[in-house]
């Protein structure tokens, strides 16, 4: 029963950090990335689609990105979902068939808005961890059946791997604000 509550909790604070650096990965350093457009959702036939099922997205220079619709119908609500898009600030025009979205130079003032988007990012992944945890220690706390010992154990095992995921996103935290930092 125990290790069915840490293996659940483990797995759980594993997806969360999982999360937080996917989350992370959406805000831009210096170079047009895929990635960074991965929230994006395009309203295709009245249905919030990612943009990444609607179209093939390819590095064309550092700061633009080459985006193939895969239906030419869908050309306009894409590159109105992207100019949408505030987070990105990119500005976007198209050809009849492509679409060029051209990311602007990161400036100081731009990069320092970038590292509190990232650092909120982080502070809602340790909430999660938090939950999480918040939840296992009651699941443990409402097992009859062991003893007061076992249950003390498992909440100290908890505590370490809590203080584990939450020092992984402190990691990939430091990683990102030094990548944006930097010039």
């Amino acid at each position: 029963m125990i290790s069915d509550v840490l293996a659940e909790a483990s797995e759980k604070m594993n997806k969360a950090v999982d999360a937080a650096k996917d989350d992370f990965g959406t805000v831009r350093t210096g170079r047009a990335n895929p990635a960074l457009f991965q929230k994006v959702l395009v309203d295709y036939y009245g249905t919030p689609t990612p943009l990444q099922q609607l179209a093939s997205m390819v590095n064309q220079e550092a700061r633009t990105l080459l985006i193939t619709p895969f239906d030419k119908s869908a050309l306009k609500d894409i590159e109105k979902a992207i100019a949408g898009a505030h987070h990105l600030g990119a500005s976007v025009g198209n050809d009849g068939s492509v679409i060029r979205a051209t990311l602007p130079e990161l400036t100081e003032e731009r990069r320092k808005d970038f590292v509190k988007i990232v650092r909120d990012k982080a502070e809602q992944a340790r909430v999660s961890l938090r939950n999480v945890r918040r939840k296992a220690k009651d699941d443990l706390d409402a097992l009859t059946e062991v003893g007061e010992d076992e249950v003390a154990r498992a909440e100290k095992e908890l505590e370490a791997s809590t203080k584990a995921h939450v020092d992984a996103i402190d990691d990939a935290l430091k990683r990102k604000e030094s990548e944006l930092l930097e010039v």
